[in-house]
This record gives C-alpha cells, structure tokens and sequence, in this order.
C-alpha cells in the first residue's frame, strides 16, 4: 500500500480531488490551512482572516498501481498551479 501526501493551495483543492477520482483512488483526507516551514520559505500566518494564500495537506492511501495514474493527473496542475507530492510505502495496523 502508498501514503501520497500533497501540499497545495486551498484554492486548488477541488481540482486536485476531481483529478484523484479521475485517476481511481478509493478516497483521500483533506485538511486544510497547513502552515510550516519547506523549501521555498515560511509559510505566512498572516492570512488568518481571509485564508488566501493558506495551503491544504490532501492525504491518500492506495494501491501500488495507481501511483502513475495519480502522477499522470497531477503532474500538470502542479506545473500550473504550483503545489507538491511525496510518495511512501504505508503498512496498516
């Protein structure tokens, strides 16, 4: 079994949803306003109030298999929106 933890914009997050449906994953966990500290700098807290410019942590555990349909799908919005992903082997309890 895969965990694929994506970091993108909040105001992306249907798209990216749409896309991993589309790509056949079971379901996925969204939680949103995830701030922290990665490679391009830190994130702003100051966008408290409005959540522009907030990001969401979209989390998915699936099949081996569909790790290059998920990446198929992906790989363009992130290139047009900007946003992440990581893959890791994942074992259930």
């Amino acid at each position: 079994m895969k965990r694929i933890d994506l970091f993108v914009s909040e105001r992306e997050v249907s798209r990216v949803c749409k896309a991993l449906r589309a790509a056949g994953v079971p379901g996925y966990s969204v939680v949103r306003h995830v701030t922290g500290l990665g490679l391009g700098g830190e994130i702003s807290e100051a966008m408290d109030f409005s959540g522009l410019g907030a990001n969401a942590h979209v989390i998915v555990f699936c099949a081996a298999e569909l790790v290059p349909p998920v990446r198929a799908v992906l790989r363009p919005l992130f290139e047009l929106f900007g946003g992440v992903g990581f893959v890791s082997e994942a074992e259930p309890l």
